[in-house]
């Protein structure tokens, strides 16, 4: 038997067994990344929700003595 023969017949033999098919680990990685990302949105536009507070901490803040926190006054 040849080199190529004998490590053709070696690597037929499965060496871990997979728990499911290998197209399930990517439909479980899917699943993983739609339930981040709906997290992820689900904390959209979180600040604009008490635009009161928000304004008074903009009016309280004001950075390196700037008046305007855009840089427009420099």
């Amino acid at each position: 038997m040849s080199v190529v023969t004998s490590a053709l017949v070696l690597s037929e033999e499965a060496v871990n067994n997979l728990p499911f098919p290998g197209v399930f680990f990517g439909l479980i990685a899917f699943a993983i990344f739609l339930v981040a990302g709906f997290v992820m949105w689900s904390y959209r536009d979180v600040a604009n929700r008490h635009p009161q507070k928000s304004a008074a901490f903009a009016q309280s803040h004001d950075l390196h003595g700037h008046g305007d926190r855009t840089g427009a006054d420099h």
